[in-house]
């Protein structure tokens, strides 16, 4: 199903913001948090599914 303009903009927002939240982590030390790599798995994992549901998007035909 089609997202809409407003949908994909929050879905696109969302994913910029797991990104910077990945990226802010490289500056932690992973000894410091508990269970870091599933925290990162489940930020990559987020990510991925919201590009994802971009992509869909863009290959669905425009509903009239």
């Amino acid at each position: 199903m089609a997202l809409t303009r407003v949908e994909k903009e929050r879905v696109t927002d969302s994913r910029l913001k797991i990104q910077s939240v990945n990226n802010s982590l490289k500056h932690v030390d992973p000894k410091k948090v508990p269970n870091f790599e599933g925290i990162q798995e489940c930020l990559e994992e987020a990510e991925e599914s919201l590009d994802g549901a971009l992509r869909s998007s863009e290959s669905d035909p425009p509903k009239l």
